[in-house]
């Protein structure tokens, strides 16, 4: 993959993760290539999947494409271990990044498989035992950051501590946001409301020192993520995050669509491995698998992967946060 100019993104694309792979994800990155003039892609999966593609592309647009021939995907009923093989797309794709011949990788494949890879290819960040995945949900107020929705089903205190660093850090650099507000989710905004892990992780939180001037707010509930006023950042557990993240996107299709100025979030970024990495939901339309590698790009061009990182070295350094 050649051609980098200053804003230059190399992104490998899993061609067969999803429910309807590699159909959608041709389509996806046909869409990113024509919205991105600076977007290299390494499309990794069975060459004769991309024949169209190339059909539908100019001499410009085919020079910023290049196929890697791998025959082998992971399912999305697969156990996430499969990952752990050499010979599969997800672990191909991560492989690229690895090396340095990709920036990103996106994958709307199995996430325990883009999990696993990514951690056995590109390693965890030491001060962070389990990665999360961050998705942006776009609230009545603005864009709200909603972390673990599904990198780990684990709802331990500590680990809903890193979520809060991880979130505050992820809206400033991934977004621009000035001194986030981080909440809890949980089932009411009163102290001492929820589970023992809620409970328990509140005044974690309180006592934590957030990146970039971040705040804790205290606890959230559901209908926070949606309206945006009182939290940027919502923190809570894989497990419910995602089925939160679900239903909202549920709720947008019941209702003709998210708020006018977003999108349904169907791309999450995987904090807690050593490169950028996007995973899309698996029942991923092209225009999501395209927002996805739109969303690789513009971390992979603000850094954002190396800023959190030294972020949170810092501060977790600074505040013994045991995962």
């Amino acid at each position: 993959m050649g051609g980098e100019g200053p804003g230059a993104a190399r992104i490998a694309v899993d061609l067969l993760g999803g429910d309807n792979a590699p159909a959608v994800v041709v389509d996806g990155a046909l869409q990113a290539l024509r919205a991105d003039p600076d977007l290299h892609l390494l499309l990794v999966g069975p060459p004769e999947a991309t024949h169209g593609l190339f059909a539908m592309l100019g001499a410009a647009e085919r020079h910023r494409v290049t196929v890697r021939p791998v025959q082998h995907g992971i399912r999305m009923a697969d156990d996430a271990r499969g990952a752990a093989r050499p010979g599969n797309t997800v672990r191909a794709a991560v492989a690229a990044v690895g090396s340095g011949e990709a920036d990103a990788f996106v994958s709307a494949g199995s996430t325990g498989a883009s999990v696993t890879a990514a951690a056995l290819e590109l390693g965890r960040w030491p001060q962070v035992r389990h990665p999360a995945l961050v998705a942006t949900v776009p609230a009545v107020d603005g864009p709200v950051v909603l972390l673990d929705v599904g990198g780990s089903m684990e709802p331990r205190p500590a680990a809903l501590a890193h979520h809060a660093l991880l979130g505050s850090a992820f809206a400033a650099v991934g977004h621009g946001v000035a001194g986030p507000r981080v909440g809890l989710l949980s089932v009411g905004t009163e102290t001492g409301k929820g589970d023992p892990a809620r409970r328990a992780a509140d005044p974690l939180l309180s006592a934590l020192t957030l990146p970039r001037d971040g705040r804790y707010v205290g606890l959230v509930e559901g209908y926070d993520v949606c309206v945006g006023g009182r939290a940027d950042v919502v923190v809570t557990d894989g497990f419910t995050g995602n089925v939160l993240l679900k239903a909202i996107e549920g709720a947008y299709a019941m209702a003709g669509g998210p708020p006018a100025y977003g999108s349904a979030p169907r791309a999450a970024a995987l904090l807690g491995v050593g490169g950028t990495a996007v995973v899309c939901h698996g029942a991923a339309t092209a225009a999501d698998v395209a927002s996805g590698i739109a969303l690789a790009a513009h971390l992979h061009r603000r850094r954002a992967v190396p800023v959190i990182s030294g972020l949170l070295a810092e501060l977790i350094g600074s505040q013994e946060v045991t995962a």
